[in-house]
């Protein structure tokens, strides 16, 4: 708000200044119609002040448009490395025998780091997932429950997939996404 009101200040100002500088220069070039060189000069001022003016304008854009873009860009770079962190944590407690207390402990934690960055999606999803590890992690193993973590973990990296890109993908629709993502879910063990 404040910065839409400072931004607002400055252009009534260059207009100001602007039209202030074109009535004297058109005057200038009045007063100075009996010598043509005169006149010439007063034209490139006043072209040269236009080009500055413009300029200007054009790299103030430019350097917000800039700064916004690299602000998406970090943002986008925490989430991902949220996420990342998030599934290479779930990767690891399905991978031992037996994991110990601290792990579900840390995968709560993970909770908080979500509420900064993550869809609201997101956090209802990992919600779900999350009662789900409690009520299948009683033994501190996966290991007769992976069908239920991978079904679960395929909800939520949907969910995931879809507050990365926040677009669909080019000939593919939702469902269709969703139907691979389920179906790379499912546990094919020999």
């Amino acid at each position: 708000m404040k910065t839409n009101r400072t931004n607002i200040i400055y252009l009534l100002l260059s207009l100001l200044t602007l039209i202030a500088g074109y009535t004297y220069l058109r005057y200038a070039y009045k007063v100075t119609d009996s010598t043509p060189f005169t006149q010439e000069i007063v034209l490139i001022i006043l072209g040269t002040v236009a080009t500055i003016f413009i300029t200007a304008l054009l790299l103030n854009k430019q350097t917000e448009v800039e700064i916004e873009k690299e602000q998406n860009i970090r943002f986008l770079d925490l989430k991902m490395q949220t996420y990342q962190e998030l599934l290479n944590l779930i990767e690891e407690m399905s991978l031992v025998e037996s994991f110990d207390k601290n792990k579900l402990i840390k995968l709560e934690f993970v909770t908080h780091k979500l509420a900064v960055i993550a869809s609201a999606d997101v956090l209802q999803e990992y919600q779900n997932f999350l009662s789900l590890i409690r009520k299948i992690s009683a033994d501190r193993t996966f290991n007769d429950d992976m069908s239920m973590l991978h079904i679960a973990l395929g909800n939520l990296t949907m969910k995931i997939r879809q507050d990365i890109l926040s677009e669909e993908d080019k000939g593919f629709s939702r469902a269709d996404i969703n139907k691979l993502i389920k179906q790379n879910s499912t546990v094919h063990l020999s």
